[in-house]
């Protein structure tokens, strides 16, 4: 009896701990020099499982997924997609530990550097759940190609879409320059005749129009601060 009753008590301290996690969390990690202002949101969902994002005002990022979320107990890790992530410094990565005051501590880590930080619970979480891919038209599935120019390179985009039932629309996006990229889509949408694809992961945007009337999606594709005009068109 007191084997079960030691078991039972762990489990709820465990379970009151992990709870303890879901909220705002509001704060700073102490960099160099300044501060970096945190907002974090976490929630488990009802039980289904641990969702959260992040706000970094200094960045301008709002709303970015975590990814990675682990939680166990009052411990957790998680790293944010895309948002501040480069290819020389890698991503952001926390890991952090809800204290028994009730604060959330960790460490924020990005290429090699590490920056303590200290949140306060303000209140319940506001999870920005990411978007869900769309299905496309019929006029638009298929394989589509043009050329653009990037930072005095000349380039080529294909990209083929594809329905996938319940889950949308799928886009396979290769750009050929000095080497051949398969981009990785993070998100596919169609409003009336303007189309959206993603990659967080290289920080590509391209939005455009598909123009009845030529045949054609007129848009600009963006990566980073740079944006050039894209023109596809359909593969005969």
């Amino acid at each position: 009896m007191r084997l079960i009753a030691t078991i039972l008590f762990a489990s709820a301290a465990l379970s009151q701990a992990a709870e303890s996690a879901a909220g705002r969390w509001e704060g700073a990690a102490q960099i160099p020099g300044h501060e970096l202002k945190l907002i974090v949101d976490l929630s488990d969902e009802g039980g289904k499982g641990w969702v959260g994002s992040i706000i970094v005002p200094g960045f301008g990022v709002k709303g970015a997924p975590l990814v990675d979320l682990h939680v166990r107990g009052g411990d957790l890790a998680f790293a944010i997609k895309g948002a501040l992530g480069n290819a020389r410094a890698g991503r952001a990565e926390l890991k952090a530990h809800v204290t028994p005051d009730g604060h959330l501590t960790g460490d924020f880590t990005q290429g090699g550097n590490t920056a303590p930080f200290v949140l306060e619970k303000t209140g319940p979480a506001q999870v920005d759940l990411p978007p869900r891919n769309t299905a496309v038209s019929k006029e638009l599935e298929g394989e589509w190609k043009g050329d653009y120019e990037m930072m005095g390179y000349a380039r080529h985009a294909t990209m083929k879409f594809a329905n996938r039932g319940t889950e949308g629309a799928a886009v396979e996006f290769v750009i050929v320059g000095k080497k051949v990229n398969n981009v990785p889509v993070s998100l596919v949408t169609q409003d009336g005749d303007f189309i959206t694809v993603k990659s967080e992961e290289f920080g590509i945007t391209f939005e455009g129009r598909f123009a009845k009337e030529t045949g054609e999606i007129k848009g600009t594709l963006s990566q980073g601060p740079m944006e050039a005009p894209l023109v596809l068109k359909r593969t005969p």
